[in-house]
């Protein structure tokens, strides 16, 4: 019975990595791209920041690089150090259209990959890994970066993306001072 159970983990881990990224992460980075001016999208807080449309350039190259390369067996031609070098301004819509298409991609070759193969190593930028391994790490990397897009969004458009319900603001028993005792 455990094994069944354990030989039904992997189709389960392969079909929630894609939805975490085509389902969850990547319509957020759309709709934060899409509230963003494209000056915006270019915007770097200091020269050790990367801007938001850095940000979507490097999540393209590291899907390509780990799951369509890695996984799918494209051949790898990230140039990594341009996606951080870049200045833009490359239009909003080719940026959602890079990202789209690559995470589309990368959803196919996970739809594809048998889950027997989950444990098969790979080797990706000096790191060996179990594919599973890489997949997750994908999944983490994408999310770190999605977070600070949306912060970034958040940030210069002083609006909530409405991605998660914030509780109603409530007086604060702590905030509100104890009322004095007056001495008589």
């Amino acid at each position: 019975m455990a094994k069944a159970t354990q030989a039904g983990l992997g189709p389960k881990f392969l079909q929630d990595a894609r939805a975490r990224l085509k389902k969850h992460h990547l319509p957020q980075i759309i709709k934060s791209l899409e509230s963003l001016t494209d000056q915006q999208i270019w915007w770097r807080p200091n020269p050790a920041s990367n801007s938001v449309g850095n940000l979507v350039l490097h999540l393209s190259g590291n899907v390509r690089q780990w799951i369509i390369s890695g996984i799918g067996g494209v051949a790898d031609v990230r140039k990594r150090d341009e996606e951080f070098s870049e200045q833009g301004p490359l239009p909003r819509q080719g940026l959602v259209a890079l990202l789209r298409s690559t995470v589309n991609a990368a959803c196919r070759v996970l739809a594809k990959t048998p889950a027997d193969s989950l444990n098969t190593l790979m080797s990706r930028q000096g790191y060996v890994m179990s594919r599973q391994a890489g997949i997750t790490r994908v999944i983490e990397h994408f999310a770190y970066h999605t977070g600070q897009i949306v912060y970034v969004t958040k940030m210069k458009t002083a609006r909530d993306l409405h991605f998660t319900r914030l509780p109603k603001e409530k007086p604060s028993r702590i905030s509100k001072p104890a009322p004095r005792k007056r001495r008589r």
